[in-house]
């Protein structure tokens, strides 16, 4: 409850700092210099303004309200265990009027951690960025368009599965077909629109050329605009060009790119943890922390989260949604019981039961009789108390440390639930994640149900799934943050951290320490041991890669360092009426 209560109120205090910005907002003109810079998106934004004119907002510590300090509050001026904006580190005042005493102490204890945030995260994000250059610096785009490692083993079939270099691309786009059509439209000479057959024609003429995508956005695009047989005929041959010179040229070094174009957001990302947008009381990872979970393929994330979709009959109403998260949502014997003790004159242990809070798990004592069952143990259900007597006296005690976390009902792992509606349907988050558990529960939409635990959909639903939802996630973050990382870079992380069948980390224990290269392998960490290992082995380095090329000083095999150059060395013999002169 605590904790619910808290989120909602941090929630309740941004948007009062929000609306003081947006009123402050509406007050200034486009005259007014700060305007002018925040507007045309050279500097700052809105927030800084309301800031500044307006309401600091609420500051926090390790993305909660600030508690610490004195015992049951956080200065000796406040009540104990007041929780009202001020006790708890809200600053009303704007940076203009100026802060109190109080308040500037507060904005102190925000601002420290802000400093060491900042120190903390540029060596993790450094040290991501090592590791992901490390596992993908080998891979590289081949002649045959595939993206292979050194060992020459298929990362991915088509690079990015359209094989565009998003360097030459429009914003993740081969061609943007929008402008190209609007661009004939303009230059053509008036004339009779072509019929719906040409166009199919046409485009069936290129299709083998381009990608589903393009194809359907030109033929959006055509039987909108009304072009000409020429501007038809233009439209289609321009895009299937535009395309082939958007394509990736093999050789490159693809696994570089992708890690760059991860890594350098990555060292730019701010803040730890923010709110799910739209949901209230709930906290999630976000930020450069969740994005180093993801790389590292943890095992448990650190806020386990699930988003459960509900089959028709249940996702238009809240009523039936509810009744859905009450059977999902785990209860023990502690969760119902006001109080459990033992009777020591009739060798039982007695459960005194909560109606209020059965009633809210919607448990009944039908319910209870029928699964409540201990082995070696009595069970009896009267109307508001469980006894439990053990057939041996002497398990009394080991059984009345055992009887607070029996299962009553619901999902193991599932701690809380929260019902909200999302866009015109009832959904459920939990906190928590069983996904396999999950699914099985009836009235639940096993198709769209999901959870940010990778290894959990890993065994749930293959290896495919997974690599899907590493791309998810890490898309997903990187938006979050409002950086624009093309998918392809992420799909190509995905793609290696799944290629194996099973989810490896990017890091020793997984890529990086599988490597071919004993030279590769020795460079990047645990070094001796690496070496000792691969001569009691008695392996060899095929001197594929690219460390490895570097550490004895070769021409590296990525670029225009992968052709490779023969040249005969003997004379060539030629006929010459009937004799052989050399």
């Amino acid at each position: 409850l605590e904790e619910s209560f808290e989120i909602y109120v941090m929630h309740e205090l941004a948007r009062a700092r929000d609306e003081a910005g947006k009123i402050a907002d509406q007050d200034f003109t486009i005259e007014n210099s700060g305007i002018v810079m925040t507007r045309t998106g050279a500097r700052g934004s809105s927030l800084n303004i309301g800031q500044m004119v307006a309401c600091v907002g609420q500051q926090s510590v390790r993305g909660k309200r600030i508690l610490r300090g004195y015992v049951g509050r956080a200065l000796p001026h406040f009540a104990d265990g007041d929780p009202s904006p001020r006790a708890r580190g809200f600053v009303y005042n704007s940076y203009q009027t100026g802060l109190d005493a109080i308040e500037f102490f507060f904005h102190a204890m925000g601002g420290r951690e802000g400093l060491v945030d900042t120190a903390v995260r540029t060596q993790q994000s450094g040290y991501m960025q090592r590791r992901l250059i490390n596992a993908l610096e080998h891979i590289r785009l081949e002649y045959d368009g595939t993206v292979r490692d050194s060992a020459g083993d298929i990362i991915q079939f088509q690079y990015g599965e359209d094989g565009v270099d998003p360097a030459k691309s429009d914003h993740g786009q081969a061609v943007n077909v929008s402008r190209l059509i609007s661009q004939i439209k303009i230059g053509e000479e008036k004339g009779e629109a072509a019929s719906a057959d040409y166009i199919k024609r046409q485009l069936a003429s290129v299709g083998v050329q381009l990608t589903p995508i393009l194809m359907d956005l030109l033929k959006q695009g055509l039987s909108k605009t009304k072009l000409t047989k020429k501007g038809v005929d233009k439209a289609t041959t321009l895009t299937a060009e535009q395309y082939k010179k958007a394509l990736m040229e093999p050789g490159e070094a693809v696994g570089i790119v992708a890690a760059q174009s991860i890594g350098e957001p990555g060292t730019q990302m701010t803040l730890r943890t923010f709110h799910y947008a739209g949901v209230k009381e709930q906290n999630v990872t976000l930020g450069l922390p969740r994005l180093i979970e993801i790389v590292d393929a943890r095992r448990i994330p650190s806020t386990p989260i699930m988003t459960i979709y509900l089959t028709e009959e249940y996702r238009k109403s809240k009523e039936g949604a509810v009744e859905i998260a009450r059977n999902i949502i785990y209860t023990n014997l502690e969760d119902i019981a006001s109080a459990i003790y033992e009777d020591p004159v009739r060798e039982e242990i007695v459960v005194e039961l909560n109606k209020s809070m059965m009633e809210d798990r919607a448990i009944t004592m039908d319910y209870l009789k029928d699964h409540l069952q201990i082995t070696n143990a009595e069970v009896e259900v009267t109307d508001d108390t469980v006894q439990i007597a053990p057939k041996k006296v002497e398990n009394l005690k080991k059984l009345l440390g055992k009887i607070s976390d029996l299962h009553v009902k619901g999902v193991p792992d599932i701690k809380r639930v929260l019902v909200t509606e999302e866009r015109g349907e009832w959904i459920i988050r939990t906190d928590g994640s069983n996904l396999s558990r999950v699914l099985q529960v009836s009235g639940i939409d096993t198709s769209r149900t999901t959870t940010n635990n990778v290894h959990e959909i890993a065994k749930t639903l293959g290896i495919e799934a997974a690599r899907n939802a590493l791309t998810n996630e890490a898309k997903g973050v990187l938006e979050d943050q409002g950086l624009d990382v093309d998918v392809r870079h992420v799909l190509l992380v995905a793609d290696m951290m799944t290629t194996t069948g099973e989810v490896q980390q990017i890091g020793r224990h997984g890529i990086s320490g599988k490597k071919a290269s004993v030279l590769a392998r020795a460079a990047f960490e645990i070094t001796v041991p690496n070496i000792v290992e691969a001569a009691v082995k008695g392996e060899s380095d095929p001197l594929e890669g690219v460390t490895e090329n570097v550490i004895v000083g070769q021409s590296i095999p990525i670029g225009t360092g992968l052709v490779e150059l023969y040249m005969s060395t003997f004379e060539k013999q030629e006929k010459q009426g009937g004799k052989t002169e050399k």
